[in-house]
Parts: structure tokens; sequence; C-alpha cells
């Protein structure tokens, strides 16, 4: 009796959970979840990074430091929404192909771009703030050589800190059934955790703390600037850019590196928690990794607001290829 209300169609989560002990929807969240917002994510991202990717190959003439930051960007979200297709079909099915070569590709690539993501928004933001604090001349760091050396290092430096995740990997395999486990329920959690930290320190708090510095320092320039002349019209978008690009960089990020720390620890054998806690945490856990990856489909919106004129740019030269389509020949 107990085990049929468990599964009554008109059982709440709650009733299901007091009834079997189980407390766990990570298949339901899994399937349902994870693949929708994946599905949104690569619909929504695959247009809008492919517009900016093409809008600064074949528009852009005079490349600037921040140009080139700003598109190897694009390129590491390319490069994840790549894994979507795989991640979704894999979530919606309930089972992956039997690769582990595929399994840890995904997931390596994954990582990947979550890191260089926060790297290059942090490179973004000291090039910002160079941009404004010295309009009129161009520092060593906003040379175009430069730019370049800096780009290589962030995409040798994710590779070098992401080599030993492929230790950690796992997969899961029964009778029926192969599944490519995500890093938090891999491996050894207590040798998984001293990993996961140095990730979440290296890779997300010391970024996010030299992004928080320099667009302090900026929304503080543009403050005293705006108070030093009549009209602040001029700095009322990039004031509010400042606020935005932080506010979505911690909002995004903070949850997952903190979930995925605390879904390590659950699985740690001496903690001794019990099966409905690590359930309730992992579930917890799925609904914070689409949200990280959010920023693959909102950095385009970026790219239109944040200068070098990239909207008009772009906008001048779709007019001009419907005006060749759309004016009659001689």
């Amino acid at each position: 009796m107990q085990k049929a209300l468990a599964y009554h169609p008109l059982v709440t989560p709650l009733q299901a959970v007091n009834n079997t002990g189980r407390c766990e929807i990570s298949e339901t969240l899994e399937k349902y979840y994870l693949s929708t917002m994946y599905s949104l994510e690569f619909i929504l991202g695959f247009i809008g990074n492919s517009i900016v990717v093409l809008g600064y190959i074949f528009c852009l003439k005079d490349w600037k430091s921040g140009n080139i930051y700003l598109f190897n960007l694009s390129l590491s979200d390319l490069l994840f929404l790549c894994t979507l297709p795989v991640l979704v079909n894999g979530y919606s099915r309930g089972y992956w192909v039997e690769s582990n070569t595929l399994c840890y590709s995904n997931r390596f690539l994954l990582h990947a771009n979550l890191y260089t993501s926060i790297l290059f928004l942090t490179v973004v933001s000291i090039d910002r703030y160079l941009l404004i604090k010295y309009p009129f001349r161009e520092h060593i760091l906003q040379k175009k050589k430069t730019a370049f050396i800096v780009c290589i290092a962030v995409w040798i430096l994710v590779i070098l800190e992401l080599l030993p995740l492929m230790a950690f990997l796992d997969t899961e395999k029964t009778t029926n059934n192969y599944k490519c486990l995500d890093y938090a329920s891999s491996g050894d959690p207590g040798k998984s955790l001293i990993y996961s930290m140095f990730l979440t320190i290296f890779g997300f708090l010391i970024p996010l703390s030299i992004m928080c510095f320099f667009y302090v320092k900026m929304f503080l320039f543009l403050k005293k600037w705006r108070e030093q002349i009549s009209s602040f019209l001029t700095l009322e978008k990039p004031l509010t850019l400042v606020i935005l690009a932080l506010a979505t960089f911690s909002l995004l990020f903070a949850p997952y590196h903190i979930m995925r720390n605390v879904r390590i620890a659950s699985r740690i054998p001496a903690l001794n928690m019990s099966a409905c806690t690590q359930n309730i945490i992992k579930d917890i856990y799925i609904v914070t990794r689409p949200i990280a990856f959010l920023n693959s489909a909102i950095n385009p919106v970026f790219y239109f607001l944040m200068g070098d004129h990239f909207r008009e740019m772009l906008m001048a030269k779709v007019m001009q290829l419907l005006s060749r389509f759309t004016t009659p020949s001689k």
C-alpha cells in the first residue's frame, strides 16, 4: 500500500519522500530539467555566438585587444555548445552511447568552457578599465600582440589545470544502462574535493576577486567623472554594464561551485550523511549546473552592449547585404 501510494500520480513529491524515504528526484531533473535547459542554451547560444563570430570575421577590419578577447570567449562558448546535443540526447533518453572517450571529452570541454569563460571575462574587465582610464593612449596590455599572448596563455593554463580532471571522471554501467557521470558524482570523493577546491579557488574565486577589483575601480572612476560633468547620459550605459556584468558573473557561477563542493563532500563516507540528505544535495546541485553554463547564451548580449560599435557595425553590414538583394538590377 505504501509503495503504491509513493508512485500514485496524484501524490506530491514531498508525500513521496515522506512515504518512501528516497528523497530523490535526480532522474526526473536530469531527464526533463537538464535536457530542456541545455536545449534552450544550445539554440540561443549557438545563434548568438555564431552571429558574433561571423560578425567579427566579416565585418571588423580594425581589431583591438578587446575584440580579440571577446572573439576567443565566443569561440570557447561555441566549443561548449557543440557538446550540448550529446548531453541532451543522453539525459532525455536516460542512457548514453557506450564510449569512455566521448564521455571524458564531453566533460572536459564543458569544464574548459567554464574556466576559459571566467578568465576571458576577467581579462575583458581589465581591458575595459584601461580603455576608460586611458582613452587617448594604448596601454601595453591593450596592444594586439599582448592580447594574442594572453589568449594563448589562457587556453594553455585552463588545459593544464583541467588535465587532473580526467583521473576523476567515471562512468556507470548496469545490465541495461550506460551513464556518463558528472564530475561531482565521480571518483574518490576525498581526493576529488581537494581538486575541486583548487579549481574553485584558482579558477573562480581569484578571477572573481580580480574582476571585482577592476569593475569597482571602473565604477568609482565613472561615478567621479559623472560628478564632474553636467551631463551623465553618456556614462549611464557603462555604469549599468559594470553592475550587470559583475552581478551576472557572481549569480551564474557561485551557486554551481558551492554546490559542486557540497555534493562531493556529501559523498565522503567519514561524514556519514544519510542517503536522503545526499540525494537532496545532488538534486540542488543538478539545478545549479545549467545555470552556470547559461553564460554561453548570455555572453553575446555583452558583445552588443560593451562597445566598439559592434552593434552598429553588424547592423550596417546586414543592411548592406539586404540592399544588394532588394535593389533591382539595371
